[in-house]
C-alpha cells in the first residue's frame, strides 16, 4: 500500500537524525499553514505522561513526534516523561510552541520511601520502592548538584541495565547480547531501559535461530511455555514473556533492590525542586498493602516534598465494570483535591498497546476528569512561568504571594487555561517581584 507524503513526513518525526526530525515537522507545519493539513481546536482532554523513545516508547516516538500527534488529537496539554533523564525536553518544548500546543517535560525514576521499607507501594514485589517524579522542569541542562544528580540517575540506571544483562546472558546461550553494539542501538541518546533489553534479546534470538521451530523450542525452554507469537522479534506476548521471566521478581536475572538500590524519596524532591520543577508522587491503583494506607502514603509524599499526585487511568477501572480500582481512583483523587495535590495523568504509552489519551467521556473518567484537566493547567502554567521568570508554583515568589494552596491552584489553573502559546513571551518581562495581578494582566485576563 503506497503511504502519502503527509505520512512518510510523520515516519520521519521518528528518526534517530535530529536533523531530520526538525525538517520533517517544518515540512509538516508548511502544510498546515498551506491549508493542506487541517489541525482541530483544542479540545478537554490530556496526556502529562507520555514516554519517548529518549526512554522507551512502544510506538518509537520521538518528542517531535508525541507533540505533532498531540496537536492532531487537540490535546488541550500534552507533557512527556522519560525514566531518569531530560533529554526529551527541549525538542518537545520547542515543538509545542511551533504547533501551538502547551507543553510540558518531566521525569520518572523509582525511590526509596523510609517510612514503608516493609510494604510494597507501586513496584510489584519491592517493599518500600516507590516510581517517582518531577513534572514541569524549566529546562534539561542542570548546573552544580542538581546537574550531578541527574546524571547520576542515568548513569544508575545503566549500570543497573549492564549488570541484568550480564546475568541474563548466561541464562539464555547462546542468545547473548553486547550493551554497546545491540542495546544503547536501540535509542538516540544512550538511555536504555529493560525493555530495550528485552527487544535485543527478542532480535538476537531471531538472528541466532533463523528457524522457526528452532526459536520456538529455545524460548519454550526458556520461558516456560510458548508464546503467542514468535516469529516477530516485536511480539508483545514474547517481550512480556522475556521480561517476567527474566527480569522481574523471580527471574533468573533479578536482584532485589535495597535502600540504596534507588535515591530516598525526600533527596529525589530535592533535586526537583533545585531544578525548578514540582516534585510528584505516583499512584498505581490501591490494592498494594501501601496504597491501601492511603493517608499515611501520601503524608509520607507530602512530608518529604511532594506537591502533586500522577495517576495512570487506565490501570484503575475496566470499562464497563464498577469495582475496586474505581472506587480507589475516586477516592485519592478526592483527596488529592482536598488537599490541593494537582493531578498528573497520562497513559505512559512504553508497553504495546496503550492508548495515544485516556477517555475522558467515559462513564468511569467523566466524574473526575475535570480533576485531571485542572491538574494540567497547573503543571503547564508552572512550566511556561518558570521557565519565563522563575515564578513557578514550587518558587518562592509563589510561597510568599499564595495565602493558601487552593489559592494557588485557582491562579494556576486560570493561567494555564488562559495563556496562549503564541503569548507565552510576554512572561520572560516580568521581574521577579511581579504580582498576581501583573501577571494575568501580561495575558490579557
Amino acid at each position: 500500500m503506497r503511504i502519502t507524503l503527509v505520512e512518510e513526513l510523520e515516519g520521519k518525526l521518528d528518526s534517530f537524525d535530529a536533523v531530520e526530525r526538525e525538517q520533517a515537522l517544518s515540512a509538516l507545519i508548511e502544510k498546515v499553514e498551506a491549508g493542506e493539513i487541517a489541525l482541530p481546536q483544542t479540545g478537554a482532554v490530556v496526556n502529562l505522561h507520555c514516554h519517548t523513545f529518549c526512554s522507551y516508547n512502544s510506538y518509537g516516538y520521538s518528542p517531535s513526534k508525541f507533540a505533532w500527534l498531540g496537536r492532531k488529537k487537540g490535546l488541550a496539554v500534552a507533557g512527556v516523561v522519560d525514566f531518569d533523564v531530560l533529554d526529551a525536553l527541549e525538542e518537545f518544548l520547542a515543538a509545542g510552541r511551533r504547533l501551538n500546543l502547551k507543553a510540558c517535560a518531566g521525569l520518572e525514576t523509582r525511590v526509596f520511601v523510609p517510612e514503608f521499607s516493609t510494604r510494597v507501594i507501586n513496584s510489584p514485589g519491592e517493599p518500600g520502592i516507590s516510581y517517582h517524579m518531577g513534572v514541569g522542569f524549566p529546562k534539561a541542562k542542570l548546573e552544580g548538584e542538581a546537574g550531578q544528580f541527574l546524571l547520576n540517575l542515568r548513569k544508575t540506571a545503566q549500570e543497573r541495565n549492564r549488570e541484568l544483562m550480564g546475568r541474563v546472558n548466561e541464562y539464555l546461550r547462546p542468545v547473548e547480547l553486547d550493551y554497546e553494539q545491540d542495546v544503547l542501538v536501540l535509542t538516540p541518546s544512550g538511555n536504555a531501559t529493560e525493555r530495550h533489553v528485552c527487544l535485543a534479546y527478542a532480535r538476537k534470538a531471531r538472528e541466532v535461530f533463523g528457524d522457526d521451530d528452532a526459536l520456538s523450542k529455545f524460548w519454550v525452554q526458556k520461558l516456560g511455555r510458548e508464546a503467542k507469537s514468535v516469529e516477530a522479534a516485536e511480539a508483545i506476548d514474547l517481550l512480556n514473556m522475556i521480561r517476567a521471566k527474566t527480569m522481574k521478581q523471580g527471574g533468573v536475572g533479578y536482584v532485589a533492590p535495597d535502600k540504596g538500590s534507588f535515591p530516598v524519596m525526600a533527596d529525589f524532591n530535592r533535586f526537583v525542586l533545585a531544578a525548578g520543577g514540582i516534585p510528584t508522587m505516583t499512584w498505581l491503583d490501591g490494592l498494594s498493602e501501601g496504597e491501601q494506607a492511603l493517608e499515611e502514603l501520601v503524608e509520607a509524599a507530602m512530608n518529604a516534598g511532594a506537591t502533586a499526585i500522577n495517576f495512570i487511568p487506565h490501570r484503575n477501572y475496566t470499562p464497563g465494570v464498577k469495582d475496586q480500582k474505581l472506587e480507589n481512583l475516586y477516592q485519592v483523587a478526592g483527596f488529592a483535591e482536598e488537599l490541593g495535590l494537582p493531578a498528573v495523568v497520562g497513559t505512559e504509552m512504553n508497553s504495546p498497546g496503550q492508548k495515544f489519551v485516556d477517555d475522558f467521556d467515559s462513564r468511569e473518567l467523566s466524574p473526575v476528569s475535570g480533576v485531571f484537566l485542572k491538574g494540567a493547567y497547573i503543571v503547564y502554567a508552572h512550566s511556561v512561568l518558570q521557565q519565563a521568570a522563575g515564578l513557578g508554583y514550587t518558587s518562592e515568589w509563589a510561597e510568599n504571594n499564595f495565602n493558601s494552596v487552593a489559592e494557588k491552584n485557582e491562579f494556576f489553573e486560570r493561567l494555564g487555561r488562559s495563556l496562549e502559546v503564541e503569548n507565552e513571551g510576554v512572561l520572560s518581562e516580568l521581574s521577579e517581584d511581579a504580582t498576581i495581578q501583573q501577571i494575568l494582566e501580561k495575558i490579557g485576563n
